[in-house]
């Protein structure tokens, strides 16, 4: 008989978990703004953000010349800055305020100053100075504009050392122009793009971002279309706090295991990204940040009160996480008391755990800390959201309560008025 009734329960447990299961997932079908941040959003959020950065590096960035010099030296330097992929020379002018001009209306970002005495210099056998003023405001302009300017005056000073060295031979050039030499390997983003960068980053953010939007709003969906404001319905099927967790969760999971697939496999590979990591590897690193970012959710939801809310949060935590994370800014230069707050969101191990896999061929085993992390994570967010249930079924049933007793009030007052009639009759 025990186990019989064990297994009763276990049975109705299963039964209840499905019925919250479907409920869910005609709740996610139903509500276009769920839909809309569930579906649509990481559908489509990733294409267009990785088709912004599907250039990689900036190519033939502005500059104004001022050649005040007219030498054929000047000459020579703008004709090799100019052949430069990464910079091109748009605007010539006749004073370095005409430059300032294009550079304040964004015309160019930077701007070759040539001095009268340029190339008088350079034969004196005297240093040459060339201006190079950059706009700061886009770092990436900036690199371009300076780093093909040391590219162009290294090289004009390689050919003016080899003809003053009186050399014989091209080994004796090369070693009187670069007696120390270096070679330069890149370990990791050997393309050197920031769209590889940047990515991968953004996209297991978009994920965290969008179930956060999901969750929530169908939170304030319910809240909105109860008459106490309650989370939890009063209801046979919603009695036991694991199977509104899980019913719930079992919902979104299903959901994302499938757009998780397609942000973090399909779309850096439409656009050729670099995408080197391995597909176990992949799948043992999303099921604990896809729970955990669920479970993350699932408490938040708590706070939603109403759907406009959980906008606002997380429109406004967006850029913060990404930041926290690590990636944009060197996690070592974050201060202390931020890296501690990092850890409290998924995001910012499963990005660092991402981007290791899928740009530094890392396996699972060299993701530990990340992957570890991840798990207490979702451990310690089902046992929130266990508790945030566990409060909204007891204010549901307080509330079911009150109803019913102002319902018996109302009756207890109706007969009440009845008899009076009836007894002043008699």
């Amino acid at each position: 008989m025990e186990n019989e009734g064990f297994f009763h329960k276990i049975n109705e447990g299963v039964h209840d978990m499905c019925y919250i299961w479907a409920k869910e997932m005609k709740t996610v079908v139903r509500d276009e703004g769920v839909l809309i941040f569930f579906i649509l959003v990481p559908l489509f959020y990733p294409l267009l953000y990785s088709w912004i950065y599907n250039n990689e590096v900036v190519r033939d960035v502005p500059v104004a010349v001022v050649d005040m010099s007219h030498s054929d030296k000047s000459r020579q330097f703008i004709r090799e800055y100019d052949a430069t992929p990464d910079t091109k020379v748009a605007y010539y002018c006749n004073s370095i305020d005409e430059a300032k001009i294009l550079v304040g209306k964004q015309q160019v970002r930077g701007i070759l100053f040539f001095p009268p005495d340029f190339a008088a210099n350079i034969n004196r056998m005297q240093q040459a100075h060339v201006g190079v003023f950059c706009d700061m405001s886009i770092m990436l302009d900036y690199k371009a504009i300076y780093q093909s300017a040391t590219a162009v005056a290294s090289d004009i000073n390689t050919k003016i050392q080899i003809q003053l060295s009186g050399n014989k031979t091209d080994r004796e050039d090369e070693i009187s122009t670069k007696p120390l030499d270096y070679d330069q390997v890149s370990i990791f983003n050997v393309t050197g793009g920031y769209g590889n960068f940047i990515i991968p980053g953004v996209l297991m953010l978009i994920l965290q971002q969008t179930l956060l939007l999901g969750i929530g709003l169908s939170a304030g969906t319910a809240r909105e279309n109860n008459r106490y404001k309650d989370l939890v319905p009063v209801s046979k099927h919603y009695q036991g706090i694991f199977r509104i967790v899980l019913g719930k969760s079992m919902c979104y999971f299903m959901i994302y295991a499938i757009l998780s697939a397609y942000i973090v496999l399909v779309v850096p590979r439409m656009f050729h990204f670099v995408s080197i990591e391995h597909a176990s590897d992949l799948l043992g690193l999303m099921i604990p940040y896809l729970l955990s970012c669920i479970f993350f959710g699932m408490t938040l939801s708590c706070l939603v009160r109403y759907r406009e809310n959980v906008m606002l949060l997380v429109i406004f935590t967006s850029v913060p996480f990404l930041f926290l994370a690590g990636i944009s800014w060197p996690q070592s230069d974050i201060p202390g008391v931020w890296r501690a707050v990092a850890c409290l969101f998924p995001s910012t191990f499963g990005i660092r755990g991402f981007v290791r896999l899928n740009s530094m061929g890392a396996t699972l085993p060299d993701i530990q800390e990340e992957y570890q992390a991840l798990w207490i994570q979702v451990t310690v967010y089902f046992f929130l959201a266990c508790l945030v249930y566990r409060y909204q079924i007891i204010s549901a049933r307080k509330h079911a309560i009150e109803r019913l007793d102002n319902m018996k009030k109302k009756v207890l007052l109706a007969k009440h008025k009845i008899k009076e009639p009836l007894t002043s009759n008699e």
